[in-house]
């Protein structure tokens, strides 16, 4: 039932263009404490993923499920880092071999912890990157101002240069210099940030756009504002790191209330699309043992969702078949 309704769906876009897609999966739930994340990239792929973006005509090969090696390193209140090292350093050097080989790049999380390695191969890769930060969270705190310890909660502080005097030195994690700058990271859809991570975007004047502004202004606007101050010039190559929790309960039901709508998610990734200049993206934190069947194929079918319509599907009814240009006649004699 699951895979058919997201067939309808699907099918009722239009196709603008080819895509060649690299897909990554990172079973990987060390960068937090709650199990099951893990499941999701094998989860989505049971449930047809890479068969439903390949019958609807995207050029689809998938690299597998990222495998790494664990250091034995540690770093006060900074959980799990030698797992956490091990497996950005090797999807790093996955997503890198993906923008080599031309294609755009598909990480399926997994906790945020594991976009530390795709967007360090991003800006490795493009070098002029700037990333739309989809999520209920904004994950900018260091070891000494995260209440958890949770690595899911500092990638953006690991990644950005104007926050890298606030880290001590990351044994295991030399490979990773952060490089972006924050002034090219917008958030939108906040709606829980801490005490220090809201600190940090008022010191930084970082984009930031919560549930509060989306409701003012409207989704639409909302986005087009970020992008007008992250990408100013229109030609920085564009990442989503797109957060299942960013959505209400609703539609995923694993997540906190007050998100986003499905529709507002769908608009969010149909209009990224359109700025041709989309070349990667996260999908991350679905969590495939919260709840019942049915919350979880509602789960599933959001996040097929999000990711068709960030690969250029759009609501505009079925395209026109090659070679049809009339009505079959049926004449009465």
């Amino acid at each position: 039932m699951l895979i058919r309704s997201v067939r309808s769906f699907a099918r009722s876009f239009s196709r603008k263009n080819h895509y060649q897609v690299g897909i990554i999966g990172v079973p990987f739930d060390k960068g937090q404490r709650k199990g099951g994340v893990e499941l999701a990239p094998d989860t989505l792929k049971q449930a047809g993923l890479i068969n439903e973006l390949t019958t609807l005509g995207l050029d689809v090969k998938d690299y597998g499920n990222v495998e790494y090696e664990v250091s034995d390193v540690s770093v006060d209140n900074m959980s799990q880092l030698g797992h956490v090292s091990g497996c950005t350093k090797k999807l790093s050097e996955t997503a890198q071999r993906v923008f080599e080989d031309g294609r755009n790049v598909l990480t399926i999380g997994g906790d945020h912890s594991i976009v530390i390695g795709s967007i360090d191969a991003h800006v490795k890769a493009k070098k002029n990157v700037a990333i739309l930060w989809i999520d209920a969270h904004a994950d900018l705190n260091t070891n000494k101002t995260s209440e958890s310890g949770n690595v899911h909660g500092m990638p953006v502080a690991l990644l950005t240069s104007e926050l890298s005097d606030y880290w001590p030195y990351l044994p295991g994690m030399d490979w990773q210099q952060p490089m972006l700058s924050i002034r090219n990271v917008a958030y939108i859809g906040l709606r829980s940030v801490d005490k220090y991570e809201r600190l940090v975007i008022e010191k930084f004047g970082i984009t930031a756009f919560g549930m509060e502004d989306v409701e003012r202004y409207g989704i639409h606007d909302v986005i087009h504002m970020a992008l007008r101050r992250i990408d100013p010039d229109n030609n920085k190559s564009l990442h989503v790191s797109f957060d299942i929790d960013s959505l209400d309960p609703l539609e995923a039901p694993s997540t906190v209330r007050g998100g986003l709508s499905l529709r507002e998610g769908i608009h969010t990734m149909e209009e990224l699309h359109r700025t041709q200049r989309l070349n990667a993206m996260d999908l991350v934190e679905v969590n495939p043992t919260i709840g019942d069947k049915k919350d979880i194929d509602l789960t599933i079918s959001a996040a097929f969702h999000i990711i068709q319509a960030g690969f250029g599907y759009t609501r505009r009814g079925l395209k026109l078949p090659e070679g049809i240009t009339d009505m079959p006649l049926q004449t009465f004699r």
